[in-house]
C-alpha cells in the first residue's frame, strides 16, 4: 500500500532506507524534541517495526520519498497502551532536516488524514508532541486538530528528569457522513467520513482488529 500527493510518495520501507534514516535519527536538529538520539541499532529496529506494521495492517508509518529520495516518515500507528488516552491511533511524522520548511509534513499528513477516515474508517486520530515543539504543533493545527489543555500529560516513556516530558495532545474526529470508501493509493481527497468503534483494519479494508492488540511487543526507546 502506498499513498501519493503532488510532491510526495508514502510507501513501504526498503533496506536502502536504513542508512539515511539512521543519519536523521542521529541528527541533533531532527531529534531536538526527543530525550535522546537513536543508535544505528535502535533506528534500524524502528524501521523494522514500521515495515512490519504496514505489512501486517496495510497502513502504518510510511517511508516518504521526495523526488525519489528518502526523506523520513509520515503515517499512522496504534497508541502505546501506557498512554493515558489509549487505545487509539496516532498520526505522526519525522523528516530529515533538509526537508524541513517546505510544507512536506503538512502535505503528507493531509493525505494520511483522508486515508485514515475515508479508507480505514477510524472515528478519530490523535497527535502529540512536547509543549515547545511549535513546528509540529502548527502542522497539527493546519490539519484541523484541536487541543484541550486539560489533556496535556507527562509522557510515561521518557525520563522523569527530562525537561521535555510535558506533552500536548491534539485530536481530530471524523465528520459524520458516509461510510468508508476503502480506496487504494491516490492523491488527496475530501475530509473525513466516519465510522464505527475503536477498531482498526487489515489490508483488505474491513475493520476487525481491536486497537489494544495492534501495538508491537518491541517498543521504541523514545517516543515516535
Amino acid at each position: 500500500m502506498s499513498l501519493a500527493t503532488d510532491r510526495l510518495l508514502l510507501r513501504q520501507w526498503r533496506v536502502a532506507d536504513r542508512e539515511p534514516f539512521a543519519a536523521m535519527n542521529a541528527d541533533p536538529v531532527v531529534m531536538s524534541h526527543f530525550p535522546a538520539r537513536l543508535t544505528r541499532e535502535e533506528s534500524d529496529a524502528f524501521a523494522d517495526r514500521s515495515e512490519a506494521g504496514i505489512a501486517e495492517r496495510g497502513w502504518g508509518l510510511w517511508a516518504v520519498d521526495v523526488d525519489g529520495e528518502f526523506a523520513g516518515f509520515i503515517g499512522l500507528q496504534p497508541l502505546r497502551p501506557t498512554l493515558p488516552f489509549a487505545p487509539g491511533v496516532e498520526i505522526g511524522w519525522r523528516l530529515a532536516a533538509r526537508f524541513h520548511g517546505h510544507g512536506y509534513a503538512t502535505e503528507g499528513a493531509r493525505r494520511v488524514v483522508t486515508y485514515a477516515f475515508d479508507t480505514i474508517g477510524l472515528p478519530q486520530i490523535v497527535s502529540f508532541t512536547t509543549e515547545r515543539n511549535i513546528a509540529s504543533r502548527r502542522v497539527m493545527e493546519k490539519l484541523g486538530m484541536t487541543r484541550d489543555p486539560s489533556e496535556d500529560f507527562d509522557h510515561p516513556a521518557v525520563p522523569a528528569e527530562w525537561d521535555g516530558r510535558r506533552h500536548v495532545l491534539y485530536r481530530l474526529a471524523a465528520l459524520p457522513s458516509n461510510p468508508p470508501t476503502h480506496q487504494g493509493a491516490g492523491r488527496g481527497g475530501s475530509r473525513p467520513k466516519p465510522v464505527g468503534a475503536s477498531t482498526s483494519e487489515g489490508a483488505e479494508g474491513r475493520l476487525r482488529t481491536p486497537l489494544t492488540d495492534l501495538w508491537p511487543s518491541s517498543r521504541p526507546s523514545v517516543p515516535a
